[in-house]
């Protein structure tokens, strides 16, 4: 067995997450708990990039620095995050979601508190054929609606 293979047997589930920021305008408020979970071994950061997109449509990729403005460099522990999945189509594809004027971090990530439970389906012959995400907004006006019926 190659050593790739058995790396792939030990991985978990990898997920990507598109976020937006309105304006350019990024907080830094959720990056110690993005580091909080890599840290506790939640999930393994593979890549994590920064676009903006102009009012005339262009991309740029952002360096990883002060992306809050406040004059410290908030995501260096995160600079040199970048494992290669990540291309140029990738970050036009991700800023087609993106409104102009905005600015967007792409996260893809390894779900480690999955992995055993992946490795057993794996041994036993499963694969995954299908994956999604809920939209949380969705999901609460769902569960509001049932509770305003009943």
């Amino acid at each position: 067995m190659s050593e790739q293979t058995d790396e792939f047997d030990d991985m978990g589930p990898i997920d990507y997450v598109v976020v937006e920021f309105p304006g350019n305008r990024m907080t830094g408020e959720g990056f110690p708990l993005l580091l909080d979970l890599v840290e506790r071994g939640i999930i393994r950061i593979l890549d994590l990039r920064f676009i903006r997109k102009d009012e005339d449509g262009s991309v740029t990729a952002l360096e990883i620095a002060d992306l809050t403005g406040d004059g410290q460099l908030d995501l260096a522990v995160f600079d040199g995050v970048n494992s290669g999945l990540l291309g140029q189509d990738d970050l036009e594809e991700a800023a087609a979601a993106v409104e102009p004027g905005n600015s967007a971090g792409l996260l893809i990530y390894e779900n480690l508190w999955a992995a055993p439970f992946a490795r057993a389906l794996r041994r036993g012959g499963a694969q995954l054929v299908a994956s999604g995400r809920l939209n949380v907004q969705a999901v609460l006006a769902s569960l509001e609606a049932a509770e305003a019926a009943s």
